[in-house]
């Protein structure tokens, strides 16, 4: 059972968006929301979380020559929905405020150790 976490930003007993990680079979990342009622749970690679890091801190850049195979996207609502190519047919869904912390996080490295080389 892997252990999920979630940003500090976080309040206490709030839904958030959780990630945990996985060796067996293979390294994958995972990323949940709590309140979600799909209980969608998305996998993708280290590298592929690794590119979603980059992104969301500001150090890469997404191009057409060059997506990220975690696409985020935001609807008119403000609903986010995140895809990864590892699992298609896959959405976890979050709202823009939920999405806001966990890039609070992501911009505070608090995700990096998902993604450290060793």
């Amino acid at each position: 059972m892997p252990h999920w976490q979630k940003s500090s930003y976080c309040g206490e007993g709030e839904s958030c968006i959780h990630v945990a990680a996985t060796t067996a079979p293979r390294a994958a990342i995972h990323m949940t929301e709590s309140a979600d009622p799909s209980g969608a749970i998305l996998t993708a690679t280290p590298d592929d979380f690794l590119r979603l890091l980059q992104v969301l801190k500001g150090e890469r850049e997404v191009t057409a020559h060059r997506p990220t195979a975690i696409d985020v996207t935001v609807d008119d609502d403000l609903t986010v929905r995140i895809h990864a190519d590892a699992t298609p047919g896959t959405t976890v869904t979050t709202d823009r405020h939920r999405w806001d912390t966990f890039v609070l996080g992501v911009r505070a490295g608090e995700f990096d150790h998902f993604v450290a080389q060793p």
